[in-house]
């Protein structure tokens, strides 16, 4: 699976999320840590590509259309980024389960 992680995220969740076999980037890999939600929208449509964010108006906006990125919403509380990358790790399965299962939202907590 492709995934483009957004700016609120650390870059390190794009690399762990590369280290379980998947195409991940961060936006700041691609120069658009400031970009608008659209610009990183359309760029996952265009890649197939899932985003990661923190953002809720991923969400919000996936909910409202039919054809749209697969969004996984992370509603992890603010932490260190040593702590977010254990809670990923221990829902992460689940995550690409429901990824693969078509699920178009994810939320993870």
């Amino acid at each position: 699976m492709r995934f483009l992680v957004d700016a609120q995220l650390p870059t390190a969740v794009a690399r762990w999320i590369s280290s379980r076999g998947h195409d991940a980037v961060h936006v700041s890999d691609l120069h658009l840590q400031d970009a608008s939600d659209s610009v990183i929208w359309d760029l996952a449509l265009r890649e197939s590509a899932v985003i990661v964010s923190k953002d809720q108006d991923f969400a919000d906006r996936r909910s409202r259309v039919k054809m749209g990125p697969q969004v996984v919403w992370i509603r992890i509380r603010n932490s260190r980024k040593a702590a977010l990358l254990a809670r990923l790790a221990e829902i992460f399965t689940e995550v690409e389960e429901s990824l693969l299962a078509g699920e178009t939202i994810i939320t993870a907590r």
